[in-house]
């Protein structure tokens, strides 16, 4: 409900409009787009109080259009100083202050439906307006597709105006000329080129968004257009730092849904710092169809890689031979990655084995006892030297079915007495 004095002040505005008419039909508009933001600003959010009506009347005589505010932002968008872009602003009015979360958002046009308006609304719906004044949420349209960029400029301005006048919520594009060229990309995981061009866009795209971003408050979260909210989620995540202060951050694995498991924490993912695998020196061998460039050898290196071969048939085998004896403590075994999450050993055991024998083939140990079963492509087992009565000379992934699945082993990690 409008009180008198804010009746009486869009009358004055009305009153105005007719006058501005006469002197110019670009500053009638202006001032109607005003009277329309006003007009949303109480119809659709109850809970605005005197402090952001103050600052919708300091803004009030400007346009929310970003060529007006290009020069206000020309420190903001380049506080970290990697990545020189000039943003357009497509949608925003001066960042104020610096806040406690910045919530980024990146969306490109879909083949089907889009979430991005809701993902918005659930954001300022789910949150007090003592938790708006500590948030700010940056939207970066990273379509190239001038037609859809405006069109969703326009749905956003019109649901949220007053959130963009309050400095909540910003809409910016990274221009096309500043992406390198994404065409002839290489094929690390044999994806169609198309593929692989999205992706690597993509990630120019969250790379541009946090650029902007940074230094635009204490934390920062990067969502996916398509999310919903619960409500006072940043009350909750600021209890949650809260209590994390001084202290390592833990990480869920269990969802709160029955059943349900989260893959938030990387397999090889160690609590401690010094749990770090020994790895003792090895020779690699297999029998699989290695493709390209993905050896076996690259599965036992402590940088980023890992063997890759194509389909493996029952009776297959993965063979580590240790240059001497060893104990060992634990073994984990890490298949598949995160882009190939089916590129996983489906069927497979692990052996290890005491006695080397030689042929003009392969080194090889005479007999193998069988450890245990992979379990969803991973496999570890703990206190090995409590169950086993040998020093270890060889140990061997064996594929105990034929699967239709290329396969990945990302990490082999030994650890020893």
């Amino acid at each position: 409900m409008l009180t008198f004095y804010q009746m009486k002040y869009i009358f004055q505005i009305l009153d105005k409009m007719r006058c501005l008419r006469k002197r110019s039909t670009v500053s009638f508009l202006g001032v109607l787009v005003v009277f329309l933001l006003f007009m949303n600003l109480y119809i659709e959010d109850s809970y605005v109080l005197e402090g952001d009506k103050q600052l919708i009347r300091e803004t009030s005589t400007h346009q929310l259009n970003s060529e007006r505010y290009v020069h206000t932002f020309k420190d903001l968008s380049n506080f970290s100083g990697t990545i020189n872009v000039t943003y357009r602003y497509l949608a925003a009015t001066p960042l104020q202050r610096k806040r406690y979360l910045t919530i980024g958002l990146s969306s490109v046009k879909r083949k089907k439906g889009n979430y991005l308006l809701e993902t918005i609304k659930s954001i300022f719906e789910q949150s007090s307006y003592e938790e708006l004044k500590e948030i700010s949420v940056v939207v970066h349209l990273a379509d190239f597709n001038s037609s859809w960029r405006d069109a969703m400029v326009q749905d956003i301005t019109q649901k949220f105006a007053h959130h963009i006048i309050a400095g909540r919520l910003m809409v910016i594009h990274a221009p096309e000329e500043y992406y390198p060229v994404l065409d002839g990309l290489k094929r690390n995981y044999n994806d169609p080129e198309d593929r692989v061009r999205f992706r690597s866009k993509q990630n120019v795209d969250y790379a541009f968004l946090l650029n902007f971003c940074a230094n635009t408050s204490d934390y920062y979260v990067m969502l996916e257009d398509d999310v919903r909210c619960s409500r006072n989620f940043l009350t909750a995540i600021k209890k949650v730092i809260a209590s994390l202060e001084g202290t390592y951050w833990h990480m869920g694995y269990y969802s709160s849904y029955k059943g349900t498991e989260n893959k938030l924490k990387d397999d090889d993912f160690e609590e401690e710092s010094f749990d770090i695998p020994d790895n003792p020196p090895a020779s690699l061998y297999t029998n699989m169809n290695v493709f390209e460039n993905y050896e076996a050898s690259k599965a036992y290196s402590s940088v980023d890689e890992y063997f890759w071969g194509k389909p493996p048939s029952i009776g297959d085998t993965f063979v580590i031979i240790f240059e001497n004896p060893i104990t060992i403590k634990k073994i984990k075994v890490n298949t598949g990655t995160e882009d190939r999450q089916n590129d996983i050993l489906h069927h497979g055991a692990l052996d290890v084995g005491e006695k080397l024998i030689f042929s003009k083939q392969i080194r090889q140990c005479d007999t193998y006892l069988r450890l245990g079963e992979f379990k969803n492509g991973y496999f570890e087992m703990s206190d090995v030297n409590q169950k086993i009565p040998f020093d270890i000379h060889c140990m061997r992934i064996c594929v105990t079915k034929t699967q239709k699945e290329w396969l990945i082993i990302r990490s082999i990690s030994i650890w020893t007495s």
